[in-house]
């Protein structure tokens, strides 16, 4: 079986020899192939060759493309820097007063620098490993993208001093990612993940407003073109878990410090699949191979026989590899 096979079948609720592993890795990608971060973020051939490397060395069961939030945000004109072998900075925000929405203009996905870098990963990905391993492209949610580039701060006091004003930006925010999401999707991706992590931050009622019906609206063309939805909200969404069926989603992606089985009830049958969750600090970074067996295989009795398996985030830089070895030992000895 192979991991395409694995994916679809698990997501089904059809018996597989092992669950999906979906863990995330960037930073450490980078540097286990002996990369600056900066070539991984700037050049797609060294992120490609570090995704390789993730799948073949720990059986990951997903080429990824996700690198940083600043994709879009760059074509559409944001000044972010990029030391040698450090994380991406903004160096202020795009957008400093209203009147610079009138300015901004959508990227062409093929014509920007950062954009099209991405469609490269994809596109290679797929002559490498297409059929055999999902490709997963990435877009940033409207909310997280006005959050580049407005400015945690900005964004927030707008929210609530100006939500029509917003609404404005999210609709070019969502315009941008539905453009890449197809351009993506074209170029040969089977998954397309979202990233809203500021969703985590805002009320349930503010989500249900500002991040929800773009969420939906971009899963809904993604779907249209063929492709499957993952969504990625890093941090506490228990307060929301209700509503994240309604996004359209096929995945979600649960980070640690929310309760699975909650999540699974929240979610039933018809919602999405769960991807998750423990913690990738205390039960990665800092664990042993002997308790990680436990951990993960936990985590899948909680999460269902739809469950796939990953940290609730990031696998931080660092992280011995004999853990995430034993992450995909605990996997192969799993038949729940």
């Amino acid at each position: 079986m192979n991991s395409n096979e694995r994916v679809m079948k698990r997501l089904r609720s059809e018996p597989v020899d092992r669950p999906p592993n979906f863990n995330i890795l960037m930073t450490f990608a980078a540097h286990y192939i002996r990369q600056p971060l900066s070539r991984y973020y700037l050049d797609y051939k060294v992120l490609v060759q570090a995704n390789l490397a993730m799948l073949q060395t720990f059986n990951l069961d997903i080429a990824q493309t996700i690198s940083d939030p600043y994709r879009e945000a760059a074509d559409f004109g944001l000044e972010v820097e990029f030391p040698d072998d450090g994380l991406p900075l903004r160096r202020g925000p795009l957008i400093t007063d209203v009147s610079d929405l009138k300015r901004l203009s959508i990227p062409d996905p093929a014509g920007g620098r950062r954009m099209s870098d991405r469609l490269e990963a994809v596109r290679s990905l797929r002559e490498k490993v297409g059929g055999e391993v999902p490709i997963m492209g990435w877009v940033e949610g409207a909310l997280a993208e006005a959050n580049a580039l407005r400015g945690d701060t900005s964004l927030m006091l707008d929210l609530h001093d100006r939500p029509e004003w917003v609404h404005e930006l999210l609709e070019i925010c969502t315009e941008a990612a539905i453009k890449f999401a197809k351009a993506q999707i074209h170029a040969g991706a089977d998954i397309i993940g979202l990233g809203d992590a500021i969703a985590s931050q805002v009320s349930p009622a503010m989500y249900q407003e500002f991040a929800l019906p773009y969420e939906k609206r971009i899963f809904h063309e993604v779907h249209e073109m063929g492709g499957l939805a993952r969504l990625h909200i890093c941090g506490n969404t228990s307060r929301i878990l209700a509503l994240i069926p309604l996004t359209g989603a096929d995945i979600f992606d649960l980070d640690w410090m929310v309760d699975l089985r909650i999540a699974r009830e929240k979610f039933g049958d018809e919602g999405p699949a769960i991807c998750g969750n423990f913690d990738p600090v205390r039960a990665m970074l800092q664990s042993t191979p002997e308790k990680i067996h436990d951990t993960v295989w936990s985590c899948l009795r909680a999460g269902g026989p739809r469950c796939i398996s990953a940290a609730g985030c990031e696998i931080p830089d660092g992280t011995p590899c004999e853990n995430l070895l034993a992450h995909a030992q605990a996997l192969a000895g799993y038949h729940g």
